[in-house]
């Protein structure tokens, strides 16, 4: 009994709607469907309970790079962003030349088999040059997909995404080599048509890297990737909602024309997210983040965010207006699909792991538990 705890009286956001005076119980690492007599109540009146946030997308944050970090500072980012209610992350690499990519995985997929973190995204180096965004241009490479296999090797089965231009040569060929193995490929930082887009959709990619960022905008008359990713149904896309990446019309475009059930919402964060403003290298280009806004040194190309789950969440409904339901199908549901791991995290269901996150009624986070522990506990008084 010591190990149940119910968190009572909140507003409780179920895959089936919002459950209102409703009540999550926790039996260790896990959320179950009943207590005993006498378990440890919470009161959590006028709070929301939400599943905890699942980021596809993120190269760090607390002053630490999942790129070029150790194993501590990459916990020091990944702690980081727990704290501000991700308690799944997927671990995003920028590109490098091949050794120290595959020298990365390794590294990586270690904290991956730990459960620490939920896998490996490659962003780059298979990537436009035209659309290369904060990458380094001299290390960028055409998608071989042998090199694409090298990598996905050095990933020891860990390697959750693959981001590529697919209209690169060896771009559809490595699209078809990912599905095979179980990894998702992503069209970004591409420089595709529309009709380039469809191929790489019909030979098995299915996510969009931050739609509209490092791709050719929305034309009347050459559509390009932004059409075709969002009209089909087998794609999900990633947006950054930080007030910076995209303009509130353009997400609501999105989220009305792909739904609720295709949009990731992530944070692409890099170093700087939950740490400040300071010069700070993303792989190897040098990022000055002011107003924390990241920009690179040179060019002043936007470079990754700051941003962090909790906030994306918050301004989700309270700028942008959409419905709590539908922000938590974006940011725990869909990504965890997406991982592969919705049957053990992404809604709050008997028999999944207890990552929960606790809302005031503004929408500001107030606690945030993972497996079953609290990371932040509520200021709130147990009510037995």
């Amino acid at each position: 009994m010591a190990d149940h705890k119910v968190l009572a009286g909140a507003h409780v956001v179920l895959p089936t709607g919002i459950v209102e005076n409703g009540r999550v119980i926790v039996d260790g690492e896990r959320i179950v469907g009943s207590a005993p007599e006498g378990a440890e109540t919470i009161d959590l009146t006028g709070h929301w309970l939400v599943p905890g946030f699942v980021d596809t997308h993120n190269h760090g944050g607390g002053g630490a790079s999942f790129t070029s970090g150790t194993a501590e500072e990459v916990l020091q980012g990944v702690r980081t962003h727990r704290l501000h209610g991700t308690t799944t992350t997927a671990a995003s690499l920028v590109t490098g030349d091949m050794d120290f990519l595959t020298a990365r995985a390794g590294l990586l997929s270690e904290l991956a088999e730990q459960g620490e973190i939920a896998g490996i995204h490659f962003e780059g180096p298979f990537i436009s040059p035209c659309r290369k965004g904060a990458h380094d241009e001299t290390l960028l490479r055409y998608p071989d997909p042998a090199e694409v296999r090298k990598l996905v090797d050095a990933a020891r089965g860990r390697a959750t995404m693959v981001t590529l231009a697919t209209e690169l040569p060896g771009g559809i060929d490595s699209v078809r080599l990912l599905a095979e193995h179980g990894v998702t490929a992503a069209i970004g930082h591409t420089d595709a048509t529309y009709e380039q887009t469809v191929a790489a959709i019909d030979a098995g990619a299915t996510v969009a890297t931050h739609l509209y960022n490092a791709m050719p905008a929305l034309g009347h008359r050459a559509p390009g990737p932004i059409a075709a990713l969002l009209e089909d149904e087998r794609v999900t896309v990633e947006l950054i909602n930080d007030g910076t990446h995209l303009h509130p019309a353009a997400l609501e475009l999105a989220f009305r024309h792909a739904g609720p059930g295709r949009v990731a919402l992530i944070t692409d964060a890099m170093d700087a997210a939950g740490f400040g403003d300071g010069r700070y290298m993303l792989g190897t280009l040098e990022v000055e983040v002011k107003d924390s806004v990241a920009r690179l040194v040179e060019g002043g190309s936007i470079a990754g965010s700051t941003l962090t789950l909790d906030r994306a969440f918050k301004r989700s409904v309270t700028v942008d207006g959409l419905p709590v339901e539908s922000v938590v199908r974006a940011i725990s549901a869909n990504p965890a699909r997406l991982l592969g791991v919705y049957d053990r995290v992404g809604s709050l269901e008997p028999g999944k792991d207890a990552d929960i996150v606790v809302l005031d009624a503004d929408l500001t986070l107030r606690g945030v538990m993972r497996k079953g522990a609290w990371i932040v506990e509520p200021a709130i008084a147990a009510a037995v």
